[in-house]
Order: structure tokens, then C-alpha cells, then sequence
């Protein structure tokens, strides 16, 4: 019998595919503190976790039993990868649940920010009529470069492309020819990608060198006015060199999901300026994504722990280990 915590909220339709395996045993009492994680995770064989729990060295000291930790979702910052890996734990994600409902949003919040359609309707709901104040701007034959080109940036290439939209992409692991598939160019630099591009969408992972990768020295290089779309990791924005570019107007505006520290603390800079519309992390928030993350990983324990099958697995180097034990 295989003992499967989850201490996040997971959907109702990934807790019954694991209900119906005779081998699990299940504990997924809802939403669950720090010190009640560590206190069940020592006879935990398998872990499904959203974004609140965070896997590092002390919660894996605690699971001695621990085999496998699934993200149900695409972003392993909570999950020490190396710390897993000394303890001969396999992480693995679900990469595909939430591309179509993530790429759906930048789009949508591309469109609200060309035509300030949160503002417009604030100032309706105000019992104004201020069609002068809110000029918008057409997408079509505008510029967008797209910053980092997986799944969701592809497929934020695929959408944009109806609206007439010229696409260029930067992601200096993804070869051309997949860019070439859809149409668009890789440039082999970002500045190439930030000087020509009149909206910007970002998608890309974080890691030393995407980290506050929207600073000064960046925004520096871009159009006077750009748009810049955040769908995808806060921490790829310095809040602060932003802020300021947003006040000055050399970006003219900012359509943000995601934040550095959620919910954003209340001095967050980026916070009440006039030009930026603000979403709580909604990207992966529909009915379909919430279902397939669920399914997703529910599947990805089954796998592992009854087929020995290893499905997007985030550190491969734990089979070195596992083999050697």
C-alpha cells in the first residue's frame, strides 16, 4: 500500500482517479499548514503538490519513505530539485495542463491593456462617459516579441497570429526550426527582440539568467511606449526599474498576473499606477486547466509507483542515484 499527501488543494477529478487505485492509500485533507505537512509526510510514498507547498530539505528529512513529488502545474520553484535528488526523489510536473488556458489569458489581458478595457469600464461603473481618454491601439500590424517560446509562448504565437500580429520570439533553447514551423523568427539576442518589438509578452522560466530580466538596463532598449504582458513568473521583473518606466511612460502600460511574492506585498511599486491591470494569478484558473492539472498528476503518481514509468521528469539526474542504491 502506497501512501499519496496532498497537502495543497487539488480538483475533485484527480482525488477520484486516486481513489479508485486499490494500492493508494490517500490524504488530502484540503489546504495544509507547514507543520501539518511535516507531520504527515513521514509516511508519505508520493506527494502531489500545487504552488503553496514548498519541497525542500527539511520536508524531504521528514519523508523517509518519500518516492516521487508531483507539481501539478508547470513551475517547480517550490521543489528543491537538487535536495531531491540526493534524497532519490523523483520530481516531476504537468507541463501540458495549463498551456491553452495560460496562453488564453495573455491574450486576453494583451487585448484589455491595447484597448484599457478595465480602466474604461471603472470609469463607466463611475457613472462617466470618458470615450476620449481611453485610445487604444490595434494590434495588427504591431510587434510582438515573445520572451521565451514553450509551450505557452508557442502557443500565445499560434492566437496572436490571427490578429495580424508580426511575431519574433528569443529562447536560446529552442531551435529554429520550431520558430520556423509557426512562421516567426528567433533572434539570437534579447536586445534584438526588445528593440523591435511594440508588445512584449514574457514566458520564460526563471533561473540566473532570466531573474529581473525587465530591468533599466533592458527597458532601456525597448520602443518608447511598449507593452509589456507578465503571464508567466513575477520574479522576471525588478518591480522597481518598471515602476518607474511605467510613471515616466517609456512603457506606456503592463498587464500583470503574477508577482515576485504572492499575494504582492502592499509596497510593491508596481501596485496602483493607473497604466498596469492587475489579475491574481489566473492564468491556469478555468475549469479545463484545474481538471487536466489534476488528472495530469494523479496519473504521473500512478505511473511512477505502479508502472515504474517516469513522465516530464524535472531531475533527471536522480536515476544516477536511484541506480546506484
Amino acid at each position: 500500500m502506497f501512501n499519496i499527501l496532498v497537502p495543497d488543494n487539488l480538483n475533485q477529478a484527480g482525488l477520484d482517479m486516486l481513489a479508485k487505485i486499490k494500492e493508494f492509500e490517500i490524504y488530502a485533507p484540503g489546504k495544509m499548514s507547514r507543520e501539518d505537512t511535516l507531520a504527515a509526510a513521514p509516511k508519505a510514498h508520493a506527494m502531489i503538490i500545487r504552488s503553496d507547498t514548498t519541497v525542500d530539505r527539511e520536508l524531504l528529512e521528514h519523508a523517509p519513505h518519500l518516492k516521487v513529488v508531483v507539481r501539478a502545474g508547470v513551475g517547480v520553484d517550490n521543489i528543491d530539485l537538487a535536495a531531491c535528488t540526493e534524497h532519490g526523489v523523483v520530481a516531476m510536473n504537468t507541463p501540458d495542463a495549463n498551456t491553452i488556458s495560460t496562453a488564453e489569458h495573455a491574450i486576453a489581458l494583451m487585448l484589455a491593456l491595447a484597448r484599457q478595457i478595465p480602466q474604461a469600464d471603472a470609469s463607466m461603473r463611475a457613472g462617466r462617459w470618458d470615450r476620449k481618454q481611453f485610445m487604444g491601439m490595434e494590434l495588427y500590424g504591431k510587434t510582438l516579441g515573445l520572451i521565451g517560446f514553450g509551450r505557452v509562448g508557442r502557443a500565445v504565437a499560434e492566437r496572436a497570429q490571427c490578429f495580424g500580429l508580426m511575431e519574433i520570439a528569443y529562447d536560446p533553447f529552442v531551435p529554429d526550426e520550431v520558430a520556423r514551423h509557426l512562421g516567426l523568427s528567433l533572434v539570437p539576442r534579447v536586445e534584438q527582440l526588445l528593440e523591435q518589438a511594440d508588445i512584449l509578452s514574457l514566458h520564460a522560466v526563471v533561473n540566473d539568467a532570466t531573474r529581473e530580466l525587465i530591468n533599466a538596463e533592458t527597458i532601456a532598449h525597448m520602443k518608447d511606449g511598449v507593452l509589456i504582458v507578465n503571464a508567466a513568473r513575477g520574479k522576471l521583473i525588478n518591480n522597481a526599474d518598471l515602476a518607474a518606466a511605467l510613471k515616466s511612460g517609456k512603457v506606456g502600460g503592463a498587464a500583470l498576473d503574477v508577482y515576485d511574492v504572492e499575494p504582492p506585498d502592499a509596497d510593491n511599486p508596481l501596485l496602483g499606477l493607473p497604466n498596469v491591470i492587475y489579475t491574481p494569478h489566473l492564468g491556469a484558473s478555468t475549469q479545463e486547466a484545474q481538471d487536466a492539472v489534476g488528472t495530469q498528476a494523479a496519473d504521473a503518481v500512478s505511473n511512477a509507483l505502479i508502472k515504474d514509468r517516469y513522465d516530464n521528469v524535472r531531475n533527471r539526474d536522480v536515476f544516477n542515484v536511484l541506480g546506484q542504491s
